[in-house]
């Protein structure tokens, strides 16, 4: 039954129990009409109203849910979907908004995949020419300037001494920024080797307590769940650096029977109501092109952790064999 035909219905058996009321009940109305007469009619009117009210309630409840779960929905955590019973009209549209669901979400993952590959893409671009040019530009400076302090007069050479310091600590940091645009190790040496080097550099650069724990042996993954798991790993750390105020970090990899696991947890502030910035809703969608899970749970006071759980399916197929 249609939503129109339902509604309909509902209405005519309301006004049809009125109308077999007024016919059967010994009521008659008085011209004028009297106070009895129009306390009953009132009453019959609040009755008629009431039950109409409760019958509407229980043939527009599914629209209520499909309301609520249309105000919640989030393409970034996927598989939300109302039951659907019955073949009416409003039965139709939860399966019509169901559908539509499926699409977007699709689209929305194809769309997140087109977008991070064309970023890792243009980091890699980035942290090349910062290594070719300004690294290069930079060594030289440096090179000229050591020569110069070696020239120089014993007045000048503390100050271009000085220089060349502020320019080793910048060619330094430029280094720094390109392994974070590219990290080369991962591609070179693993995840676990990238991972080390990452929170050591974090470690050093922070000032905070890093605690490493890695499952051995860790099941090959393919080299995008890899990227994935990096790139989350990256951005909880500086999460952790930015907002935590704490002062001990622990990240581990597990291995489990049908997932590869990364935890990231701190001993911060933390916080009853976690708000999803740009960084988070960015490592949703990298969780998203390998099809991972991503929880974070923030309490007051107990610091936050943040799990990517990697599903088997991103493994290689070498490692099931």
């Amino acid at each position: 039954m249609s939503l129109f035909w339902r509604i309909f219905g509902l209405n005519a058996l309301v006004l049809g129990a009125a109308t077999a009321l007024l016919l059967w009940a010994p009521v008659t109305v008085s011209v004028p009409v009297l106070l009895t007469e129009a306390v009953i009619l009132v009453g019959g009117l609040a009755v008629m109203l009431v039950a109409n009210a409760a019958l509407l309630r229980i043939g527009l409840t599914p629209l209520d849910r499909l309301t609520r779960l249309m105000t919640r929905v989030d393409l970034l955590r996927p598989g939300q979907r109302l039951p659907v019973a019955g073949h009416g009209g409003v039965a139709e549209l939860i399966r019509t908004f169901n559908a539509m669901l499926d699409r977007l979400e699709a689209e929305r993952a194809l769309s997140s995949a087109r977008a991070l590959s064309a970023q890792e893409a243009e980091r890699r671009r980035i942290a090349q020419e910062l290594h070719d040019e300004v690294g290069q530009s930079m060594t030289a400076v440096l090179l000229g300037l050591k020569r110069a302090a070696n020239r120089a007069p014993d007045s000048l050479r503390p100050e271009l001494q000085q220089a060349q310091e502020i320019t080793r600590e910048s060619l330094d940091e430029v280094r720094r920024l390109a392994r974070r645009l590219r990290p080369g190790v991962l591609e070179d040496l693993g995840l676990i080797s990238a991972l080390t080097a990452l929170t050591t550099d974090f470690a050093t650069h922070t000032g905070l307590r890093v605690t490493r724990h890695f499952d051995s042996p860790l099941p090959s993954l393919d080299p995008q769940a890899e990227l994935v798991l990096y790139r989350v790993a990256q951005e909880g750390l500086t999460n952790v650096a930015r907002h935590a105020e704490a002062e001990r970090v622990e990240l581990s990899l597990r291995r489990s029977a049908a997932s590869v696991v990364l935890s990231i947890s701190d001993d911060g502030h933390g916080s009853g109501i976690f708000r999803e910035g740009a960084g988070i809703r960015g490592m949703r969608e990298r969780a998203l092109l390998v099809g991972a899970t991503l929880d974070i749970a923030s309490g007051a006071g107990k610091g936050t952790r943040v799990s990517l759980s990697v599903p088997a399916a991103a493994m290689k197929d070498a490692d099931h064999a």
